[in-house]
């Protein structure tokens, strides 16, 4: 096969020949035209939550997980008190890191295949007035569950306790707004649905709550205040960025832009899912959530019910096809989860959906 394998996961994605091209070029780290490439990425991405006015935008290199422990030991007072409303494994890691960062960390458990409550977030708020912070995960991707950030972003407003966000898998794709939607700190990655590579998280905070975290947190390279002071005073980062990975990001950053921004993603991203889900049920497959709180990000499939049904053998044989499919990050039962997201359309998608259906067809016949 002469293309590149698709990619069928929630990041690294597939990426377009324009983004990559974007990092043929070399750049020093301190170069004036570096710096303002780095200057265009931060603002625009205040500018796709229209949040310009109320939060700053620090980079960070690393993965996405970086970024969110970054956040929690930046924002987080060492005597805080996280809660993190669970309801999947990326829910798990975010309190796991919470706890590995000397934070209290409160875990408030909900099922997998159902958003968290806000109302139950109420009654623990209620119940317990030393959380001072609450983290959610926007778009759960351990089974692919949309969880309801506005109406949780209320609760923690009424309530006066800072709200951390992982939008990892919904940043420029799912609608959010820092003027309506409340908000301490947001974090993302490049390599997600913005289509960049990865190797960048980004964090978006509250100004008057950056303020107060000089000297909070207990790692260097991982302080987000100090990255944005220096930023600010410089224009640099503190330490060697990602340079190809900025420069991929404001390339496929422009390419969002043209395509009409979030909501034109969205509905492409969308349009992907449903023709997944239609193709998938064709051929017998089962998806886990209900349709009414599945993300149009990345789908869980029960595993098709073949006797020694092997993921490691099902995945080989759907990528000797083109297509790389993910493991299902459910614990109770056997899973598989394949992407929306991308720069694909519903063509790759019908593809990937056949592509599968001559691996089940093989498998039955070995």
């Amino acid at each position: 096969m002469d293309r590149d394998k698709i990619l069928l996961t929630p990041g690294p994605l597939t990426t377009t020949l324009r983004t990559k091209l974007a990092m043929l070029k070399d750049w020093g780290s301190w170069d004036a035209e570096f710096n303002a490439v780095t200057a265009r990425v931060r603002h625009g991405l205040l500018d796709i939550l229209h949040a310009g006015e109320s939060h700053v935008l620090v980079p960070l290199q690393g993965s996405g997980t970086f970024s969110v422990e970054a956040a929690v030991a930046t924002l987080v007072p060492h005597d805080g008190h996280v809660l993190v409303l669970d309801n999947g494994a990326y829910c798990k890691r975010a309190a796991r890191l919470t706890t590995l960062m000397g934070r209290w960390a409160s875990s408030l458990l909900f099922d997998e295949s159902q958003p968290v409550d806000p109302q139950a977030l109420e009654q623990f708020l209620r119940d317990d007035p030393s959380v001072t912070h609450v983290l959610l995960v926007h778009c759960e991707t351990g089974a692919g569950v949309l969880n309801p950030l506005q109406e949780v972003a209320d609760v923690c407003a009424r309530f006066q306790v800072g709200l951390i966000v992982d939008a990892m898998s919904s940043f420029g794709a799912l609608p959010i707004d820092a003027r309506s939607t409340r908000f301490d700190a947001l974090v993302a990655a490049s390599g997600k649905c913005l289509e960049g590579v990865p190797g960048m998280g980004f964090v978006l905070i509250r100004k008057e709550v950056l303020a107060a975290c000089e000297g909070r947190s207990q790692s260097l390279s991982m302080d987000l205040f100090d990255q944005h002071a220096y930023m600010e005073k410089t224009g640099q980062w503190r330490f060697t960025p990602p340079t190809h990975v900025v420069v991929a990001l404001a390339e496929a950053m422009a390419q969002f832009e043209q395509e009409g921004g979030q909501s034109a993603r969205l509905a492409r991203y969308t349009r992907n899912c449903e023709t997944l889900l239609a193709g998938m049920q064709a051929l017998g497959l089962k998806p886990f959530l209900d349709p009414a709180v599945q993300a149009p990000i990345i789908v869980t499939f029960h595993a098709p019910m073949l006797p020694g049904y092997d993921f490691k053998t099902f995945y080989a044989a759907v990528r000797a096809r083109g297509f790389l499919l993910y493991p299902g990050k459910l614990t109770q039962i056997e899973t598989f989860r394949v992407g929306c997201i991308g720069a694909i359309g519903e063509n790759e998608i019908t593809q990937a959906v056949h592509a599968i259906g001559l691996a089940l067809q093989e498998l039955k016949n070995s």
